[in-house]
């Protein structure tokens, strides 16, 4: 854990020096992320909130994630990591903000969505990035997988950033 613990240290950092708020729509990891990024001293200065949106309803109603798009390509799916970052960052209105939505196992999964499908979606006000990833650990190691890609991602995606 201590990986996902120094890159939320650096995500914090990046935050900070960017003078950018964060808020996080997460289904598989349950909170994960933003009880990583809280877990630093300090967080309360770029971290807004969040939503944990497990169900299709929390999806469609918190976070603004169409009834079609759950239907025709269902939650775990880039199409809903998508409309799940969008949302959440118009929610809180935050500068950047992270999707994590996955089959974090053991079951679950399906031929076409195997355990440990995810999809990663990262927002700023420039950009969209959607990653797909299949990790095949267990279920903690899954959500811990999730967490590090995502943190990773706001890292890359930070870095290209101009200094303020």
């Amino acid at each position: 854990m201590a990986q996902n613990e120094n890159l939320a240290v650096e995500v914090g950092n990046l935050l900070k020096n960017h003078h950018l708020t964060f808020c996080a729509a997460e289904s598989c990891t349950g909170g994960l992320l933003l009880s990583t990024l809280t877990d630093i001293s300090g967080s309360s200065e770029y971290v807004l909130g969040g939503v944990v949106a497990y169900s299709y309803e929390a999806k469609q109603h918190l976070i603004h994630v169409q009834e079609i798009t759950l239907l025709q390509y269902g939650a775990v799916s880039e199409q809903t990591a998508r409309e799940m970052v969008l949302g959440v960052r118009d929610v809180f209105k935050a500068d950047v903000a992270v999707s994590i939505t996955g089959i974090a196992g053991p079951g679950g999964g399906m031929p076409e969505k195997p355990v440990g499908l995810t999809y990663i979606g990262v927002a700023t006000v420039n950009t969209i990035q959607v990653g797909r990833y299949i990790w095949n650990g267990s279920r903690v190691e899954n959500k811990q997988q999730s967490v590090a890609q995502a943190l990773r991602m706001v890292v890359e995606i930070l870095n290209t950033l101009k200094d303020s």
